[in-house]
């Protein structure tokens, strides 16, 4: 008798208490769907293509209703390709416009930043009525304002800055608010994303067609990497810098009244990017109805570079332009069994096998 060997799972299912009471409940259904949260994280987003593709092409356009895309970083800008060219054609373009990237070591700032807009604009440009007025995606794009010595580019500001704010996280997360504040941008038109003081300063500024640009570029402006972003439409002076610093993983207290449908790349919750200095994780509460999907380890080992693609896979001894492309495109190729095992799970509804506690 043959027998059958089991596939170990390519996606790992966690779940906060109030979303794993509802879904062992009614099961995983689109309408109970209403945040959607997207990470900072580089190239790593591009690698969970085919998880995109399932839940924005797929599963959601079982239940079309206006849902609110928050995301930090390349988080954003997945969900603004998704937004402006819909979730097949929107998750190829941004991979392939990605993917294909040349970088090296001796690159400025400016020459850096001026690579990366030039990506956006081949991604969005021409959408952005698409990306502010979406009927059923309310963009909402995270960033920060840096303050003091924080808004130069100059390099030894820069690393006391970066030294300053290691120093207070290392205190207590709140205490990097006197570097930066928080920035959400979003379409005036429908429900607002709000949250509840967290110790950061924040400010809410309108997503408009002529400032939408500015905004996703700031959302990805890595300090020391990228020049910050000043100039944006509508908005105070200042310079405007990377979402993730604050916003890494986006633990915020979401104000959801069904499921936080996360679509994530690591299987944890990090809140800003300092804080995986520390090992902080999130706060239970603020993930209370969040379904975490994300790659197992047993998938991630599976892949040619034992990982999803990283930003230092750019520069890395021994891996030419040539072989970074090629193994970057067996990694996107992969993920389709991502979006494969999820749609298997919510055409089967047998979460109660699978789920764990997030």
């Amino acid at each position: 008798m043959q027998i059958l060997q089991k596939h170990a799972p390519a996606l790992r299912i966690r779940a906060g208490h109030l979303a794993r009471e509802l879904i062992l409940e009614q099961g995983l259904q689109p309408e109970q769907v209403d945040i959607v949260p997207g990470a900072a994280g580089g190239p790593k987003g591009i690698g969970i293509q085919g998880l995109d593709q399932a839940i924005f092409g797929e599963f959601f356009s079982r239940a079309p209703q206006r849902r609110t895309l928050v995301g930090s970083s390349i988080g954003s800008w997945r969900f603004a390709s998704i937004a402006a060219h819909g979730a097949q054609q929107g998750t190829e373009r941004l991979g392939e416009l990605y993917t294909n990237l040349y970088f090296h070591k001796k690159m400025t700032r400016q020459e850096v930043s001026e690579v990366c807009r030039g990506m956006l604009l081949d991604l969005v440009q021409g959408k952005e009525t698409d990306l502010v007025n979406h009927p059923d995606y309310h963009l909402t794009v995270l960033s920060i304002k840096a303050q003091h010595i924080f808004q130069s580019d100059k390099a030894l500001p820069l690393l006391a800055s970066v030294a300053g704010i290691v120093g207070t996280t290392a205190v207590a997360r709140k205490h990097s608010r006197h570097f930066m504040q928080r920035v959400i941008s979003q379409p005036n038109i429908g429900e607002q994303f709000k949250i509840t003081d967290d110790g950061f300063t924040t400010h809410y500024h309108p997503l408009t067609e002529q400032s939408v640009l500015s905004w996703l570029m700031a959302s990805a402006s890595i300090p020391g990497v990228m020049a910050a972003v000043n100039n944006i439409p509508d908005a105070p002076q200042g310079y405007y810098r990377d979402g993730g610093l604050i916003d890494y993983h986006i633990d915020l207290p979401f104000q959801s009244k069904g499921i936080v449908l996360y679509p994530h790349f690591t299987d944890s919750i990090t809140p800003g990017w300092f804080d995986k200095l520390f090992k902080r994780t999130s706060n239970p509460e603020n993930q209370a109805r969040t379904l975490l999907i994300s790659p197992s380890q047993e998938y991630l080992q599976s892949l040619p570079l034992g990982r999803l693609p990283d930003r230092k896979d750019f520069t890395l001894k021994g891996l030419d332009q040539t072989q970074r492309i090629q193994l970057w495109k067996q990694c996107i190729a992969e993920s389709q069994r991502l979006g494969d095992e999820f749609l298997e799970l919510v055409e089967k509804q047998n979460f109660a096998e699978v789920i764990q506690t997030l």
